[in-house]
């Protein structure tokens, strides 16, 4: 009887036992006290690492840091200055201070990062307006000029067009004749451009040309915005081997009033200072003439170009990529009528 009591105490302490750790493991256990390096490792939740560059001491003063680490109560850093590795007193380093300057440094490399990326944007923007692209392959120059757009051989073709200096011929004994006999008489002065045929030929009756306006220039009183009124396309007569772009009638007391075959022209923005001038319907084959009108004058330099499919290609025409010329047509502007 006493065998058998005694067994069934040893069987219940086993069993207390047994409940003791059951309770034991069911309660989660409480967090371990963080080591002074897991302590030195600053960080807010849901924030990203940022890479420590500076070590914030509590006296207000600082160490440039290119890498550091902790052992036990002390920082060892690699100094940024001197390119040694140093140590510093775990509990001087002011390790909120030094959080918080390293993510403000991080959001102001982001916002530079930012804004350089936007005005790296801006510039590009500034270059495809300086230099469009007006057809797969096909991009103006940033230089700026006059080109022609055509089409050879079923392929795009873009051909530069220089200023003819148009000359004025003039029959100075007739004006005073007929100043002398009727004073209110006009004399007419005829402008002539050299040779039958121009230098350029487009080989399709609807060309483009893309002009560059130079703002700057204080002669230029327009914009690509307003410059309908300021381009006409002319077309040129045949006269003793020579091309007449247009007249001026000038009365004995100076008035000067132009004559020209004016052709319907269309006149447009492409972007930035370039437009694109062309005309309101086909031209048939023939001598033309792109002419600036500045205000009551005709300039008279002018840019000539003729209409022929059958002629050959244009030696300077381009059919991909144009390149950067080192002489880019120049825009020459014209001399006061009262001084020949």
């Amino acid at each position: 009887m006493r065998q058998s009591r005694g067994f069934l105490i040893v069987n219940m302490v086993d069993i207390a036992r047994r409940i003791a750790w059951l309770l034991l493991a069911a309660v989660p256990a409480a967090p371990l006290p963080e080591t002074p390096a897991q302590q030195a490792q600053p960080r807010q939740p849901g924030a990203p690492q940022v890479k420590i560059k500076r070590l914030v001491l509590k006296d207000g003063s600082y160490e440039l840091v290119g890498n550091y680490e902790i052992k036990g109560d002390r920082v060892r850093y690699l100094s940024s200055e001197r390119h040694e590795w140093e140590e510093v007193p775990y509990s001087l380093v002011d390790w909120p201070a030094t959080e918080k300057y390293a993510q403000e440094s991080a959001s102001e490399g982001q916002s530079r990062l930012g804004q350089l990326g936007a005005r790296e944007a801006e510039a590009r923007a500034r270059e495809e307006a300086q230099s469009p692209m007006i057809l797969p392959g096909i991009r103006l120059p940033d230089l700026g000029g006059v080109f022609l757009l055509d089409r050879f051989q079923s392929k795009p073709e873009l051909s530069p067009l220089h200023q003819n200096g148009a000359e004025i011929n003039r029959n100075r004994a007739g004006n005073i004749l007929r100043a002398v006999i009727n004073p209110v008489a006009s004399s007419k002065q005829a402008i002539e451009l050299k040779g039958p045929h121009a230098r350029v030929q487009a080989h399709v009756t609807d060309p483009s040309i893309y002009v560059a306006i130079d703002s700057d220039d204080a002669a230029t009183s327009y914009t690509p915005e307003t410059a309908q009124d300021h381009f006409r396309l002319v077309r040129c007569e045949e006269k003793k081997g020579n091309r007449i772009v247009g007249a001026l009638n000038v009365a004995i007391y100076g008035k000067v009033k132009e004559q020209a075959d004016y052709l319907e022209t269309k006149v447009e923005p492409v972007s930035g200072r370039w437009v694109r001038v062309r005309p309101a319907t086909p031209l048939p084959p023939g001598e033309y003439a792109l002419v600036e009108l500045l205000g009551k004058d005709i300039n008279t330099f002018v840019w000539d170009f003729g209409v022929n499919p059958a002629a050959p290609a244009n030696t300077d025409g381009v059919q991909s990529e144009p390149g950067r010329p080192s002489e880019p047509p120049v825009l020459v502007k014209p001399k006061s009528q009262g001084k020949p």
